[in-house]
């Protein structure tokens, strides 16, 4: 076996084996895009081998987006097929895992077209698949997918080759496979996780202060929400990590309560197009001026797309312990670009972070969900009590509650 057909091994084997967690008997949903088959294919096998009853393969093929975008008639480009999310249902009613692949590769294939349009489209994104994690029914796992394609953007500077290489090389280290016990060191990482989701928890804190260059961001909090970290569990007690890599703790925020401005500290690709230097005004809640360096019409039609499409469905906090940020590489990858940085992310809330049935209610919905790296060594976290006092909770990228 080669040496990158034994790093595609090895990387199926997470996914399955402990990312997904998937069961004897249980069918397997992939997805993946055009170019990332062989990791596909690996994972098929892995998961074939470790008992799955039938492996379900969906590939995205963002050349045929292209058209669509370029050709079909403005008031088409929301539609959705019916059955595409009539699928996603049927795999949480079956109670199913489910697999997929991140990374652009096919990073071109959106070249030149209007981003306005282009945020009209939100597949592969489908608004069941919210639904179907806050029902808790399938065991998941996003896990990076290097690809020649996706190489060639984060490492455009040197020949493809070498790219491919250097991609590998980080995505087998933030992913931890480069350890001897990858597994053992991912269930430390997750207790660690867990314990801050734990405090963060306790404090019951009524909002987080965001505060640095560019950010003086006040995001309210509803009175139950809770932390979580890295560990999922489903209604059937199958714990699995549902990201890797996973460096981030989330709650729900409540969406009436969000004021003041915020730059993006990291660019972010949405539905093929990549945003760089976002800016963006919250007044009571909703996104009142969304401005880009580049390409800002993407998010700004994104956030237009239904009620709560302007508003705020998740935060999360992410300190400098995790292997992503320290490598100073932008992947253009939310998966990755996430979890070495603070976020916030517009859209649909994930409702089983809120423990009072009368809060979740309030919770935010909306067909997209859309992740905006925030943070940064230089911008400060700082909770704010109910009777206002102030909490340090992140600062210079350490935790401090």
């Amino acid at each position: 076996m080669s040496d990158r057909a034994a790093e595609i091994r090895k990387l199926a084997e997470l996914a399955v084996r402990f990312g997904a967690n998937v069961q004897r008997g249980q069918v397997v949903a992939v997805g993946g895009e055009l170019g990332q088959e062989p990791l596909v294919r690996a994972i098929a096998r892995s998961a074939y081998e470790h008992g799955a009853k039938f492996v379900d393969v969906t590939y995205n093929d963002l050349y045929v987006k292209r058209e669509r975008l370029l050709h079909a008639d403005e008031d088409t480009l929301e539609y959705v097929p019916p059955w595409y999310g009539q699928r996603v249902l049927a795999i949480g009613e079956h109670h199913c895992a489910r697999i997929g692949l991140s990374g652009m590769a096919q990073p071109h294939a959106l070249d030149g077209v209007d981003p306005i349009r282009a945020g009209r489209d939100q597949l592969p994104f489908l608004a069941e698949a919210a639904q179907v994690v806050n029902q808790r029914t399938t065991n998941w796992c996003a896990i990076a997918g290097p690809s020649p394609g996706w190489a060639e953007l984060v490492f455009a500077d040197v020949e493809p080759r070498e790219a491919e290489s250097r991609l590998w090389d980080q995505i087998l280290h933030v992913l931890r496979l480069d350890e001897d016990d990858p597994v053992a060191v991912w269930k430390r990482r997750a207790d660690t996780l867990t314990g801050v989701a734990r405090r963060l928890t306790e404090n019951r804190l009524d909002a987080l202060h965001f505060e640095g260059p560019g950010t003086d961001l006040v995001v309210g909090l509803l009175p139950s929400s809770s932390w979580m970290a890295a560990r999922f569990e489903t209604v059937d007690g199958v714990v699995h990590m549902p990201n890797l890599p996973s460096e981030e703790v989330f709650t729900t925020p409540d969406p009436a309560r969000v004021e003041g401005h915020v730059r993006s500290t990291k660019p972010r690709e949405l539905n093929g197009t990549i945003i760089r230097g976002l800016r963006v005004k919250f007044e009571g809640g909703r996104a009142v001026e969304v401005d880009a360096d580049e390409n800002g019409d993407a998010l700004a039609s994104s956030v237009q797309r239904d009620a709560g499409a302007g508003r705020l469905g998740e935060v999360a906090l992410v300190d400098g312990e995790g292997r992503i940020g320290p490598l100073d590489t932008i992947f253009y990858d939310t998966l990755l670009d996430e979890n070495a940085a603070s976020h916030i992310a517009f859209g649909s809330a994930y409702k089983f972070t809120v423990d009072d049935e009368a809060d979740r209610a309030r919770a935010n919905e909306s067909a997209i969900h859309v992740d905006v790296m925030i943070g940064a060594p230089d911008v400060a976290v700082t909770g704010v009590t109910g009777d206002g006092r102030r909490v340090p909770v992140l600062v210079e990228g350490r935790w401090r509650i």
